[in-house]
């Protein structure tokens, strides 16, 4: 079973579900001030999961695009970003909430951010469901943030290593010798 590759669990499923609540319904009072409907950007394929459990507690009206993009070979970041899946419709003058996984050197958020102001966003925000602010190589911030971690390998809730570990319906660590 993939969850005996785990050292912990770090973040329970019920404790993310609670959160997601809690950033849903954050981000609803944010939204009334936003150009509507506003376009929630899930990142692929980490952010599926948090984005499924946080429009469920969005009662304003949104629309939804996603785009793949790929930083990271294996543990490391590559340093650059690469458009796999560029979005599905068009972003000027809209208002975006970019939906990732994990914020963790924040070069693909910067990057992607700049992408989109250059594509004509009127503003773009970032909701995450972790941080790992110990590893920024870049100044950036979420807009808002599920949970803050601390400088280990997490997989589950989307978050893969080498694609493994995303159906996970809670955030554990990677023991160190899988990896």
């Amino acid at each position: 079973m993939i969850k005996d590759d785990l050292k912990k669990i770090l973040i329970t499923e019920s404790q993310i579900i609670e959160r997601c609540k809690q950033l849903g319904k954050q981000l609803d009072k944010e939204i009334a001030h936003m150009r509507a409907p506003v376009t929630f950007v899930g990142i692929l394929k980490g952010s599926v999961p948090f984005m499924a459990e946080l429009i469920k507690h969005i009662e304003s009206d949104i629309e939804i695009d996603f785009m793949a993009v790929s930083s990271y070979q294996g543990t490391e970041s590559l340093g650059d970003i690469k458009i796999i899946k560029d979005l599905d419709h068009s972003i000027v003058d809209r208002d975006l909430v970019l939906v990732e996984d994990i914020v963790d050197t924040g070069i693909t958020i910067k990057q992607l951010k700049k992408l989109l102001y250059n594509k004509g966003a009127h503003d773009v925000k970032v909701v995450t469901l972790l941080d790992k602010p110990s590893r920024r190589k870049v100044d950036v911030e979420a807009d808002y943030t599920g949970f803050e971690v601390e400088n280990e390998f997490v997989v589950g809730f989307g978050l893969d290593y080498n694609q493994k570990y995303r159906n996970l319906p809670y955030v554990g660590v990677l023991k160190e010798e899988l990896y």
